[in-house]
């Protein structure tokens, strides 16, 4: 489950271009933050890629690209390259089967689309081409089986594209002004391109409904997508033509209003497992584009209503946890068991919080008065060690005691019990 948007130049308070996504995997499943630099390849060294689940031909020049990622899967949940391209993902579910074999999944085509376009336009020809000729396909699941078709949010600097698939077929959306995915089919008969399979009319005449025709509409609902994405683009619309960063940060931290303090709540979009609920915010990011410099708000780290979004500018110095996957791995890691302190009640969560929104807003303050790509990069390489610092502090007065959930329902507090459980087992055999 995921949340995607992006705003429009025109609708932003700065003028400026935004985009954000919230990624909702398996709690346990680490989600990395990695940059990958350009790269020039001999093909005939290198004539392929090796996918998820398939290889492909190859090209001889790369994108560098950043990518926030399941530490498993090739390609990404979200991510941007240094054009300012920007991509999010979403698991759909449609009457189109969804458990044929392995193919690319919708992870593998963003990163394509990241390391071989420039803009959206040409991310998008790309991402259809890809489908028409791969298909689509394969377990996403990291401790469950778990098939799905995709959805997906393309913009650059300028303009912004919806991508909506089921099976073999797609629709097209341009962006207007602002938009906000879920885990939903939501272009109707407002296409301005689709599959050329596609009927043309719906029966009785009527316009042709991409979404009514494909929807799997038990398994939508459930999923509450339309529900988190209401949440979004009602409050896009509420603060059309003066939308920030901070807006954003709100709607990427927002609950349900029936979700409880200490529950779960799949109708989130920063969403909590336990009990029936086994999808949780692994991963989330913020981007500002166009002027000098892209800026980007990046967690490295699960739900961000706990979260400390840091400061990051693409092409120069990269805090220690992008370095590679097993660094941000371990960053992940790390903040990950002072997660579960806090989830079981354990650590002082106003006290930690209130150490977290001094630091946000220090560090987003300076970001934006830095004057030049240096001075960000300072800004920058300040807040990451910082945000390192502050999970061992908060983490330093409970690294000897045990997990112990109390809070919440019966159900609740079995499903942390476990899950942390297999959480402190499998850092044990990633160290």
């Amino acid at each position: 489950m995921c949340d995607t948007l992006v705003v429009l130049p025109h609708a932003t308070k700065d003028g400026k271009l935004i985009f954000a996504k919230n990624s909702d995997r398996s709690p346990n499943e680490p989600h990395v933050v990695v940059n990958y630099p350009a790269r020039e390849i001999d093909l005939t060294k290198e004539p392929e890629v090796k996918l998820t689940y398939l290889s492909i031909l190859q090209v001889a020049h790369t994108h560098a690209v950043v990518l926030l990622k399941p530490d498993w899967i090739w390609g990404a949940e979200m991510g941007f390259n240094e054009f300012g391209l920007n991509i999010g993902n979403e698991a759909v579910f449609t009457k189109e089967k969804r458990n044929g074999p392995a193919a690319l999944t919708g992870m593998d085509m963003l990163r394509l689309a990241l390391e071989r376009t420039k803009d959206a336009l040409s991310a998008l020809e790309l991402m259809i081409s890809l489908l028409e000729r791969y298909g689509q396909g394969g377990n996403c699941g990291y401790d469950h089986t778990f098939y799905y078709h995709n959805s997906f949010l393309i913009a650059d600097r300028n303009e912004a594209y919806v991508l909506e698939t089921a099976g073999k077929y797609y629709a097209v959306k341009k962006v207007q002004d602002f938009y906000a995915i879920s885990n939903c089919l939501s272009i109707g008969s407002d296409y301005s391109d689709i599959h050329p399979d596609t009927p043309k009319q719906a029966k009785g005449g009527a316009p042709f409904d991409f979404d009514n025709h494909y929807t799997d509409k038990l398994f939508t609902h459930f999923a509450k997508s339309r529900e988190r994405r209401a949440f979004s683009m009602d409050a896009l619309q509420k603060h059309a033509g003066n939308i920030t960063v901070q807006t954003v940060m709100e709607i990427l931290r927002g609950h349900s209003p029936r979700k409880k303090e200490h529950g779960a709540s799949v109708g989130s979009v920063c969403m909590h497992a336990g009990g029936l609920v086994g999808d949780h915010t692994t991963g989330s990011y913020i981007a500002e584009l166009g002027g000098k410099q892209d800026e980007y708000y990046i967690t490295g780290t699960t739900l961000p209503c706990l979260s400390f979004y840091k400061p990051f500018v693409m092409g120069g110095k990269l805090p220690p946890v992008f370095g590679n996957e097993k660094d941000s791995k371990a960053f992940w890691y790390k903040n990950e068991r002072l997660m579960r302190y806090l989830l079981s009640g354990q650590a002082d969560k106003a006290a930690y919080l209130a150490d977290r929104d001094r630091l946000e807003q220090k560090y987003l303050t300076a970001f934006k008065e830095a004057q030049n790509k240096a001075e960000k990069e300072a800004v920058m390489l300040e807040a990451w060690a910082q945000g390192e610092m502050r999970i061992e502090k908060h983490l330093a007065p409970l690294q000897n005691q045990s997990y112990r959930f109390t809070l919440g329902t019966l159900s609740y507090r079995n499903y942390w019990k476990k899950k942390t459980e297999i959480l402190l087992a499998n850092m044990q055999k990633y160290q």
